[in-house]
């Protein structure tokens, strides 16, 4: 073997009088290696870069709004999925204040691994409607796993708003006046249960942004994908709500919750038994009812403002996945003629939660939000939540008598006896057409330049 090969293959340097041909050579080899590199950092870079000014752009375009205070009347009742709180009340005041703050705010995220299939770390700009559907997703999981009326007790603590300052009270009854933070903190903690917050922590860390949460971004924008979507597409609420079907059931975490997607506005009963249905003696698996509806042409028909109220009103409602042109929002109550919503339209940093204690304060938004139904787009997803077979008889009581209004007024959806009859082809979730149920029939109509994907800035 040639000694000057034999050196280079051993990676030494060849003798000092050939140096210059060593030189000449390696250069040769490793320059267009360094240029595709080059290049590689370059466009790297540059993506980065665009990701971060998307963000900031975001951050700035909606952050500045979130800070933004909302008015709220002492007159009337604020309503929070089947809740009523009176602020004329101190203490309604405060609670209406806990319930909105312990709600799971899950927004546009930056930051996180890779999307697979591109070289995308944020969902800022586009994934805002599959951030609604978590957050909907998320409330009926707290309904499935949390005691009832539970709420998150660093929630308990003051948030100034335009409400009136509150006292807030501890456990045991007595006033948190003007002691120290660290007796506060004494205080809150003496009361807090800490399997029940286990489960809140639980819960948050399945909406990770990373690979292999369950209902993270990574996971819906994988599913997504057999609904012809990918990574950066936009989201309509009847796409998010067959995404987080297929979430649930794809979900080795709940083995006993099912989510049942409505279709043609039509929620069949005999589909719904078939889902949930175990051997005896078992009884019913806990359901997700998911109905996505069209309420109007390119703007929401005011017929059905009532029959929205009338439902964000049933403890059984777990929210709607909807928002305003071009805005998608988590809508969970109202107060008069206002929506009240969470939005996920801030971008923050994305956050371990693979950490023990990771912070969830990111996780909860102290900033309660209204705006008027007439701004509301007519493309939404209607969610219900259902412990068992006799909630589920409960559920589908009151919700039709909530629907039916008048005769001379079109349904949102019905329950149907029987099954969707369709193959496996046509059952694919579509956005071209939306049924309006009526009490004597229904009636179809095309929807095909709608505004159900939401076109987002």
């Amino acid at each position: 073997m040639n000694p000057t090969t034999s050196s280079h293959c051993r990676g030494r340097h060849p003798p000092d009088a050939q140096m210059d041909d060593w030189l000449v050579l390696s250069c040769e080899f490793a320059w267009p290696q360094l240029l595709d590199e080059s290049r590689e950092v370059q466009e790297a870079e540059h993506r980065g870069l665009k990701s971060k000014l998307v963000s900031v752009w975001n951050s700035v375009k909606y952050g500045w709004s979130l800070k933004q205070k909302s008015k709220f009347s002492k007159s009337s009742p604020v309503i929070i999925l089947g809740q009523s709180y009176d602020l004329k009340s101190q203490e309604k005041s405060e609670l209406f204040r806990r319930s909105y703050v312990s709600l799971l705010w899950l927004t546009y995220r930056r930051g996180f691994p890779q999307l697979e299939g591109g070289a995308l770390t944020t969902d800022s700009g586009w994934g805002c409607v599959l951030r609604t559907g978590q957050m909907l997703l998320a409330k009926g999981l707290f309904l499935h796993l949390m005691p009832p009326d539970w709420t998150w007790p660093v929630s308990h603590r003051a948030v100034r708003d335009d409400l009136d300052p509150l006292v807030i009270h501890a456990a045991d009854g007595r006033e948190n006046g003007p002691t120290s933070k660290r007796g506060r903190r004494r205080s809150l903690d003496s009361c807090l249960d800490r399997s029940t917050e286990a489960s809140h922590r639980r819960v948050a860390s399945w909406f990770a942004d990373r690979p292999g949460a369950p209902f993270g971004i990574h996971s819906l924008v994988e599913l997504g994908k057999s609904s012809g979507k990918k990574a950066g597409d936009w989201y309509g609420p009847s796409i998010a709500a067959h995404i987080l079907r297929k979430a649930v059931a794809a979900s080795a975490v709940l083995p006993n919750l099912v989510v049942y997607v409505a279709q043609d506005c039509t929620i069949y009963l005999d589909d719904v038994k078939t889902l949930c249905e175990r051997p005896p003696p078992q009884s019913w698996k806990s359901l997700i009812i998911l109905v996505p509806v069209r309420l109007g042409g390119q703007d929401l028909n005011p017929s059905y403002i009532a029959c929205v109220k009338r439902l964000l009103s049933l403890q059984c409602c777990i929210g709607i996945i909807g928002g305003k042109p071009k805005h998608s929002l988590y809508f969970i109550g109202f107060q008069d003629d206002h929506l009240l919503y969470l939005d996920p339209h801030y971008c923050q940093p994305t956050v371990d939660m693979t950490k023990e204690n990771f912070p969830l304060e990111s996780f909860h938004c102290n900033h309660p939000r209204k705006m008027p139904f007439s701004r509301m787009d007519p493309s939404c997803t209607i969610g219900f939540y259902a412990k068992g077979q006799k909630d589920f008889e409960s559920l589908r009581t009151i919700v039709h008598e909530a629907l039916s209004t008048s005769a001379e007024t079109y349904l949102m959806f019905i329950f149907a006896e029987g099954k969707i009859q369709m193959d496996e082809e046509s059952s694919a979730p579509t956005d071209s057409v939306a049924y309006i149920q009526r009490k004597t029939g229904r009636r179809s109509r095309d929807t095909t330049n709608s505004l159900e994907e939401f076109v987002l800035l």
